[in-house]
């Protein structure tokens, strides 16, 4: 890899800690700074077992100036996961996703600006709002901004924020949107993950309304690829798309990890729906295979989802304790509803 010092800000989340993980493994002599401010969404045993003469953690937030200079000012890139995207919390309460968001990125841009530093900024497909469920239509990187959301609206923000200081200040910045991530490492609020922990306690999955709504589901391993080669031939100013082409609907997601952990397939709940809830995505990936060499390799969603089921089977240490946590606040404040 080209840069050797890499500052992963929420890089003890669920992609960071893969994209973590991932360049460490396989470029031996790449160092790289974690800053993450510890939310309820990291977890340290995500980033257990690193080497430690080549990775560091730096508890801290995106919104401190002084401490983000300091950091930016010792790398020769920056990846930035850090961010507040629960879609429900964003409808209970907008403002940690304004701060974090929105100030945060604000913050980064401003000492890549000072220190002329590589900046790749990670998104999400939520930025371009919905597409009707019946349609073939996909997002490209020309498609309006739509956020439907609070959580998607300070995205798109942040977006925003990365291409105003290209074209304003030559930053060397580039985005990238994908589609659902799911896989290892995920945190048990997600649809996936929180489907297979039910089932795992003897719980029926909750389906938000009708569970049409529909998803392309990327493993998070396509996705860390895809952003090594962002990171590396991405050219400033350009949005690049990660999307796998595997539309399902959440009903049939539930429907098949049922399935596969040896359930019926109407042993679920279907609970009211959320206020404002997306009916489908779908990212048009095509240019960014051409020009980045990169395509994702499990398109397989099925075993995909079996190798995952695996992994929460034989990570219930990950996961109990914030899976207690996670129920009680759907209890109290969500009626059980699921972030699909």
């Amino acid at each position: 890899m080209h840069y050797q010092k890499i500052l992963v800000t929420g890089g003890a989340g669920f992609i960071g800690s893969n994209f973590v993980r991932e360049v460490l493994q396989k470029e031996q002599q790449v160092q790289i700074t974690v800053l993450d401010k510890m939310t309820y969404a990291a977890n340290p045993a995500n980033l257990a077992g690193l080497p430690s003469d080549r990775f560091r953690l730096v508890v801290g937030d995106i919104c401190d100036a002084d401490l983000v200079d300091q950091l930016i000012s010792q790398s020769d890139a920056v990846i930035n996961f850090a961010a507040e995207s629960h879609n429900d919390r964003s409808l209970a309460n907008p403002t940690p996703f304004l701060s974090t968001n929105i100030i945060g990125t604000y913050t980064l841009l401003e000492a890549v600006r000072q220190y002329q530093v590589r900046y790749h900024h990670v998104s999400t497909d939520e930025v371009y709002g919905d597409l009707p469920i019946e349609s073939n239509e996909q997002f490209t990187e020309q498609s309006a901004y739509q956020p439907s959301s609070p959580y998607s609206a300070t995205k798109a923000s942040s977006d925003l924020l990365v291409k105003a200081w290209v074209r304003s200040f030559g930053i060397n910045a580039t985005i990238s949107n994908s589609s659902n991530n799911y896989g290892p490492y995920q945190h048990v609020e997600k649809l996936i993950p929180r489907t297979i922990t039910n089932i795992l306690a003897g719980q029926r999955p909750k389906v938000y309304g009708s569970g049409q709504q529909v998803r392309d589901w990327l493993h998070v391993a396509d996705h860390v690829r895809g952003l090594i080669a962002a990171l590396e031939r991405g050219q400033a100013g350009q949005t690049y798309l990660f999307g796998a082409n595997t539309e399902r609907n959440n009903q049939s997601v539930i429907e098949e990890i049922l399935r596969q952990m040896g359930h019926p397939t109407d042993w679920l709940d279907h609970v009211a729906d959320r206020p404002g809830h997306d009916q489908r995505y779908a990212l048009n990936a095509e240019r960014t295979k051409q020009e980045l060499g990169w395509t994702p390799i499990m398109t397989d969603f099925s075993a995909g989802l079996a190798e995952t089921i695996s992994w929460y089977r034989s990570h219930s240490d990950w996961w109990a304790s914030s899976k207690k946590v996670t129920e009680t606040k759907y209890q109290s404040k969500f009626q059980s509803a699921d972030n699909q």
